[in-house]
């Protein structure tokens, strides 16, 4: 399995994939509606007749290409969300039926638990058993795709396999810190686990959470909720100063974890780059 169709292959987490896959002597396409170095041809997923052309020959494709939840918060209109995450990935998921494709990733969030995640009195503990709550048509959309994946594995006997990878936003160095605590990802890291994946062979219909590795455990919940920077003194005692040296304020409470136990123990995904890492820099 050698040839690689990549969507989204211009945007942070798709550019790197395709770096790390290339470096890996894995031959790869990427597909995009914004010109980069990483992206060798321009193609709307939209557009099925181009999907159905352009997928010929493809081993595999991993789906990064969505509208996000930055569209969201822009005010864009419901049906570009359906046309892009459903009718995108639906085009897609049909080209792997009809030219022969076996092997689909599909790059879904973390987003999409939504209001599941929410809980006065503790912080939630967020692995794939916690069912979805969608909050808005990006959350909504996300998980319709992940919900046809699951239909073309069972009824067509694709290898679709679904990764919710958490956040990884610009944002200051200050709040990429706090959130590689419980809900970040370093780009580097959700490429490796992506393609973790890519190269194991599923019998079942799988869901990962994909984000960085965080210090906290269940019993830390009620604590964190409230008082968050006792806990993560509890993990990092000397944090207090790192902190202050870099003129950083500790967050006023953590909300929920993102576990990442599943796609360790059946991907062996170790991500790198977690927070104790990131405050070195």
């Amino acid at each position: 399995m050698k040839n690689i169709l990549v969507t989204g292959s211009s945007g942070q987490l798709g550019r790197e994939l395709v770096v790390q896959l290339r470096a890996k002597q894995y031959y790869v396409v990427g597909i995009d509606l914004v010109a980069s170095p990483t992206t060798d041809q321009i193609i709307d997923i939209r557009n099925s007749d181009d999907v159905d052309r352009l997928t010929i020959g493809f081993d595999a494709i991993i789906h990064t290409a969505a509208m996000h939840g930055k569209h969201y918060e822009l005010n864009y209109p419901r049906e570009k969300f359906i046309n892009t995450n459903i009718n995108g990935t639906l085009n897609l998921l049909n080209a792997c039926v009809l030219n022969g494709i076996r092997k689909f990733l599909y790059i879904s969030t973390t987003s999409i638990y939504g209001n599941a995640m929410v809980d006065e009195k503790q912080a939630v503990w967020v692995d794939e058993s916690l069912v979805p709550n969608p909050r808005d048509i990006y959350d909504t959309t996300k998980l319709t795709a992940e919900l046809f994946c699951r239909d073309f594995f069972e009824k067509n006997a694709i290898e679709s396999t679904v990764l919710r990878v958490s956040r990884f936003l610009p944002e200051t160095e200050n709040l990429k810190a706090i959130h590689r605590l419980y809900r970040g990802l370093d780009e580097a890291d959700g490429a490796r686990g992506i393609i973790l994946a890519l190269e194991k062979s599923f019998t079942t219909f799988e869901i990962y959470n994909i984000s960085n590795d965080s210090p906290f455990k269940p019993e830390d919940l009620p604590e964190l909720i409230k008082n968050p920077k006792e806990v993560i003194k509890k993990y990092y005692p000397n944090i207090e100063k790192i902190f202050a040296d870099k003129n950083w304020v500790f967050p006023e409470k953590i909300d929920r974890v993102y576990s990442i136990e599943k796609a360790k123990r059946e991907l062996n995904y170790l991500p790198i780059n977690n927070f104790n890492i990131f405050i070195e820099h």
